[in-house]
């Protein structure tokens, strides 16, 4: 605390001294500290609304002078713009969105009155007002809504804004939002700001969808292991798959070369047999095939090193197009090397 904020706290009376002390607690104690709004809450709701909150955030109601010298106290001064009107000091160890999130899931309908500012468009819906025929229906025309009397009751022909967010309540408007039940506001703690880890937190901040954002960041790590993968970085979520296809490329080009490798030995073997049957079942002839292979059963064709890579790589739809990509090229590599290998072998 600063010299002059101590000077200033010495002039205080003794229970606003020991009121600071207890907001200066409170604020140093949990991780976010923000300041919500109380306006038009009943006492009695309000109460309700602290006790709900125990265990997760603890919320203090003071003299908004009172909170101005705790919050500049404790260096929080950018939270001091927004006290005004009814307000109160909310802390919490929860991070600020969840602490918005369950701020807004705890607001509940309520009648709006005389002279209140409309937080969003009033909507009569569409429908039969349950009324009885008389002068009710001459109100609800009185207030712009499209209404009249049919099949024995007072009927909305269609939805009718009868006033928008920012304009004040009438007394007419009132009374007919009144007699039919219509509960225009939400009553609750309204969030103005929250300060965590030195970042100042606004509503509009702190709104978000949060399955779009999951469903985003998702969408961006896939965007970037395909990237990784195209540029063949390695990394711990990308080094099983390039290995997998760098193996499966290595593959690829041993057989393709004929490279007497031990472990290439069956595929190539497989590989020139099945050349050589291509090439007798092109010949008029029974006997073109050798004698000793006649009546040996053709074995089954080597697993495409391509198809490998395939199957590592298509997590993505993105890595997906690229491979059928690269497959078609190594295709076109493959029957220019097996011409070769026919020509060297039999030529």
């Amino acid at each position: 605390m600063s010299a002059q904020a101590e000077r200033k706290t010495e002039n205080l009376p003794q229970w606003k001294k020991e009121e600071v002390a207890d907001l200066a607690e409170i604020i140093d104690e949990y991780d976010s500290v923000g300041v919500v709004g109380i306006a038009g809450i009943p006492s009695k709701q309000l109460q309700d609304m602290r006790r709900d909150l125990h265990g997760t955030a603890v919320l203090r109601v003071s003299r908004n002078t009172l909170q101005t010298r705790a919050l500049e106290d404790a260096g929080l001064g950018d939270l001091v713009e927004h006290i005004g009107g009814q307000v109160g000091i909310i802390a919490t160890d929860e991070n600020p969105f969840s602490l918005y999130k369950e701020l807004e899931a705890s607001k509940t309908p309520a009648p709006i009155n005389e002279g209140e500012v409309a937080p969003n468009d009033i909507v009569i819906p569409e429908g039969d007002t349950g009324v009885d025929p008389g002068p009710f229906v001459g109100e609800l025309q009185g207030i712009g809504a499209n209404a009249r009397i049919e099949e024995g009751s007072i009927q909305v022909m269609e939805d009718s804004t009868v006033l928008e967010a920012g304009e004040e309540v009438s007394v007419d408007l009132a009374n007919v939002l009144n007699e039919l039940g219509i509960e225009p506001k939400e009553v609750g703690l309204d969030l103005r700001a929250v300060i965590a880890e030195g970042v100042l937190f606004s509503p509009e901040d702190l709104d978000i969808d949060v399955e779009a954002y999951e469903s985003d960041v998702s969408t961006a790590a896939a965007r970037a292991r395909n990237l990784a993968l195209n540029a063949s970085f390695p990394t711990a979520t990308t080094a099983p798959t390039l290995i997998a296809k760098a193996t499966g490329e290595a593959k690829s080009l041993g057989l393709q070369a004929a490279i007497e490798d031990e472990d290439l030995m069956p595929d190539l073997v497989s590989k020139a047999d099945a050349q050589l049957r291509s090439l007798a079942a092109q010949v008029d002839d029974e006997e073109a095939l050798p004698d000793e292979l006649q009546d040996v059963e053709a074995p089954a064709e080597p697993a495409a090193a391509d198809d490998e890579d395939e199957s590592a790589d298509d997590q993505t739809e993105d890595e997906a197009e690229t491979e059928d990509a690269d497959a078609d090229d190594d295709d076109d590599e493959d029957d220019g090397d097996g011409a070769a290998g026919l020509g060297e072998m039999f030529g």
